[in-house]
């Protein structure tokens, strides 16, 4: 038996690894499979060169949890080492295999995962002691053992070993016992290794079945009885490796299960990305049905480095927006720092996330071009991530102007330039200005819609969380437009003309109108204003100024509603100074019935509002019914 050092720089090597090389001690079982997996590969591709002319039989991982023994167990039938190649190798911290063998061969590294070979000595992490039992797919070569616990030093020598591979035992320390837990183990490796090209075995699971050729006697049924089958982890040809011509949708729906198996509602629709220049990029991005709350949907994308599991959390790799999305990506050109565990800025991460962008924005555009119908139809549920898009992402805004839909009080679509046209000669005010009239809500704005559309004017329906933001960023980029809610002011404001209409009050008689409303209107939520407008309209309605309730919008979606910018609260009580009700007011000549006429009418454009609750709206159903 053969004593040595290994080949390290400093003592202090194991608790660095140990403690800061990985992020999540877990993370030990995704490296050794990593390793196993590519002991497989290497041996595969030797094979296909004539370089290895034994049988390859099952190439099946095995990941075995003895608790009793306090061992994890992880065993390949790959390419082995020999003694030089575990000195190599093992004795001599971050010198990888991988790369020496792609160097040597010449061969893409497409299959080949390792990369600073640093992998192996994460099962330190969780280990008191760790055994190596190898032995080289090359002919004439002995089986080799080698321990380490956990210092520099280490033992080597021969060993009896019938079969080519390696088996990696680790000695679980004690503040590891959770992963003596063979749940746990399965847990993991569905986390790290479900799409691995090797399979990988843990144990057995049991079904319930009836025995094949089993005959049931007569008035009875056949028994289910338990059957053990080998636990399999992993999908070892995921549905982003195939092509995509080959695949079709309803494949693409029970990929999207087997990602999200507590997902029940099935996405719109996917992409297949599948680029070879200048970087090498597969994967499937789905576009679930995102209505609002943001942060619910952030971390659905999941990131792979040839089929091994990295991350979720791709801040950087993708646009912010692409985070709504849900599914995979496959890079082996996205940099990683030394333990796989972060990402790495530089120019290709930028590169492919460009090019990402370009891939949904063109998707998006040929859904539009090729069936619109079908466009419109899920223009609600893509809403929220076009317009999250366009707010973070000045180039895709660019791309994506061309299939923007507004949607009208009517639910009728229109693309930007579409319903520019359509309004522009009715809606333009005397400045010149087209003016957007919206909603958010048909039912409490349903008067204002009303009041819009008898002057021949469109309403546009803008309901989403995100559209106060969005309407800020349009505005800027349409020429001579201005959005305005339909409440924001009474219609003969929100699009004035030329023409203005007669008072029938003199000034003396509009000051007293007014003074007789300030008197019973609440004056820390309202403005009291009379207006000229038609007899036809409302004697009273409820406004609120466009700035203050945009400002208000986007200080509750940032969650900064605190006040410290002033009260947005306040609204404008705007009185019909033309309709017949002002002048009966006017003329009441009993003080209480004039204030009780007064307060009925703003009663009623609060409870318009839906701001009339509690002992107001109490006092308001009395007062109507004495009234009558």
């Amino acid at each position: 038996m053969n004593k040595g050092q290994i080949n390290v720089q400093t003592e202090n090597i194991f608790p660095v690894i140990k403690k800061f090389l990985y992020s999540e001690h877990d993370i030990f079982i995704r490296e050794l499979i990593s390793n196993a997996v590519d002991a497989t590969q290497k041996l595969k591709t030797l094979a296909t060169m004539g370089k290895f002319d034994g049988e390859l039989g099952d190439l099946t991982i095995q990941v075995k949890v003895d608790k009793d023994a306090k061992t994890i167990t992880v065993s390949d039938r790959g390419i082995g080492m020999t003694a030089e190649e575990v000195d190599k190798y093992i004795n001599q911290i971050a010198f990888s295999g991988a790369e020496e063998f792609l160097e040597k061969f010449k061969v893409e590294g497409g299959n080949i995962i390792g990369h600073f070979g640093l992998g192996f000595y994460s099962a330190f992490m969780v280990s008191e002691k760790v055994d190596i039992c190898t032995k080289s797919y090359q002919h004439d070569t002995k089986a080799v053992t080698w321990t380490c616990t956990g210092s520099p030093d280490y033992e080597m020598g021969e060993t009896d070993k019938a079969d080519r591979g390696t088996d990696i035992v680790l000695h679980v320390a004690d503040d590891a016992m959770e992963f003596l837990d063979e749940a746990k183990i399965v847990e993991l490796l569905r986390k790290y290794c479900r799409f691995l090209p090797i399979p990988i075995r843990c144990g057995d699971e049991t079904k319930w079945e009836k025995p094949e050729n089993a005959e049931a006697k007569e008035g009875e049924e056949v028994k289910e009885v338990e059957v053990k089958y080998p636990r399999i982890i992993n999908n070892t040809n995921p549905l982003w490796k195939q092509t995509p011509s080959s695949i079709t949708p309803e494949q693409y729906l029970e990929f999207y299960r087997e990602l999200y198996p507590m997902t029940f509602e099935e996405p719109l629709f996917q992409i297949h990305l599948n680029v070879d220049y200048p970087f090498n990029l597969t994967g499937i991005l789905y576009f679930p049905k995102v209505r609002n709350q943001l942060e619910m949907q952030k971390n659905k994308v999941q990131l792979y480095c040839n089929q091994v599991f990295i991350t979720d959390q791709l801040e950087g790799v993708i646009p912010e927006f692409m985070m709504l999305l849900h599914g995979v990506i496959d890079s082996p050109d996205i940099p990683l720092n030394v333990s796989r565990s972060y990402l790495q800025s530089d120019s290709n991460v930028k590169k492919i996330s460009t090019h990402i962008t370009k891939k949904v924005a063109d998707k998006l555009e040929e859904m539009f071009k090729n069936n619109r119908e079908d466009f419109e139809k899920k223009w609600d549920d893509l809403k929220v991530f076009i317009e999250y898009g366009c707010l973070t992402d000045e180039k895709f805004y660019e791309r994506a102007k061309n299939f923007i839909l507004f949607k009208n009080v009517d639910g009728k679509y229109y693309t930007m330039d579409e319903y520019r046209a359509g309004i522009e000669t009715r809606q333009k005010d005397k400045n010149d200005i087209v003016v957007y009239l919206y909603a958010h809500d048909l039912a409490t704005q349903h008067v204002y819609i009303q009041s819009a559309k008898e002057k021949g004017y469109d309403v546009l329906l803008m309901d989403g969380f995100l559209d106060t933001h969005f309407i800020n960023l349009l505005e800027p980029k349409i020429e001579k437009c201005r959005f305005a809610r339909v409440d924001a002011d009474v219609m003969d404001k929100l699009i004035e003309k030329d023409e203005v209409m007669p008072a029938k009050l003199s000034e003396a008689e509009q000051t007293s109108l007014k003074e007789a409303f300030e008197k019973c209107a609440n004056k820390e939520m309202f403005t009291v204003e009379i207006a000229n407008l038609s007899e036809t309209e409302l004697p009273i309605m409820i406004t609120q100024n466009e700035f203050m309730r945009r400002f208000k919008d986007m200080q509750k979606l940032s969650g900064q509603n605190n006040g410290m910018f002033g009260n947005f609260d306040r609204y404008n009580l705007v009185v019909n100074g033309n309709h017949p009700l002002a002048s009966k007011i006017l003329e009441e000549g009993d003080e209480a019935k004039k204030e009780q006429m007064t307060q009925q009418l703003i009663d009623l454009a609060l409870l318009s509002q839906n701001l009339l609750t509690g002992e107001k709206l109490s006092e308001f159903v009395k007062r109507s019914v004495e009234m009558m």
